[in-house]
């Protein structure tokens, strides 16, 4: 039987993609997953979750990433339909990496508070039959989900890597970061709008742009 984890990183942040990754293998290799160390991403070191992806990839039967960028966020997260927001973008996405995958079984981690209805969403999106466990937590309590938010953190890591290469320390990209606030602020000394690697939807942003706009009003 082939058993698939998927999970998720940055999805809090007002920077950079959204990535989710999904792994498979044969369960009767899962118990590999725990005698390496594999758990939660947000457990585990930065190094130690590098040391952990190639073995990852080496292990798995099939494995898929899906970045969501964030345009695509913006649009879920400003959409005016009930349930229709990020969550079900997530889902969506998901349930796009287990029709790669094709498993018999898939665990994921519920975005949802809501666990059998976030699994429903995805249920819904796919186009052949399969077990699909839906749990909060679940990147803690299945270690093939904890795999796959190894792969997932470590790919988003890579490309918020770049992104401070190219714009400098912005933080960490979350909601309370004052770091992060500063950068905002100072993209839109550059700019009107903010650059594509930035969610535009998320209230930081929006705030931002808004002391922006009143700051402009009162010096003209």
């Amino acid at each position: 039987m082939l058993v698939a984890g998927v999970d998720e990183a940055g999805r809090g942040c007002v920077i950079g993609p959204l990535v989710v990754a999904g792994v498979m293998i044969k369960a009767e290799n899962l118990s590999i997953f725990s005698e390496l160390g594999v758990k939660d991403s947000k457990l585990l070191t930065a190094e130690k979750r590098e040391l952990l992806y190639p073995v990852i990839l080496q292990l798995v039967e099939k494995y898929h990433t899906i970045k969501v960028m964030p345009y695509q966020i913006d649009v879920a997260v400003e959409s005016l339909r009930r349930l229709h927001k990020l969550n079900r973008l997530e889902a969506q996405t998901m349930a796009q990496i287990i029709e790669v995958l094709k498993p018999d079984e898939a665990y994921v981690d519920a975005a949802d508070t809501v666990e059998h209805r976030f699994g429903n969403h995805i249920k819904e999106c796919l186009k052949f039959k399969t077990r699909i466990i839906s749990k909060h937590k679940a990147d803690r309590i299945y270690p093939v989900v904890s795999a796959a938010s190894i792969i997932a953190k470590v790919e988003r890591d890579r490309e918020i890597a770049s992104l401070r290469l190219e714009y400098g320390d912005f933080g960490s990209g979350y909601l309370t970061d004052e770091k992060t606030m500063i950068f905002l602020k100072q993209l839109l000394e550059k700019n009107e709008e903010y650059p594509d690697f930035i969610r535009k939807s998320w209230k930081p942003a929006k705030r931002a742009k808004s002391e922006r706009g009143g700051l402009q009003q009162k010096l003209a």
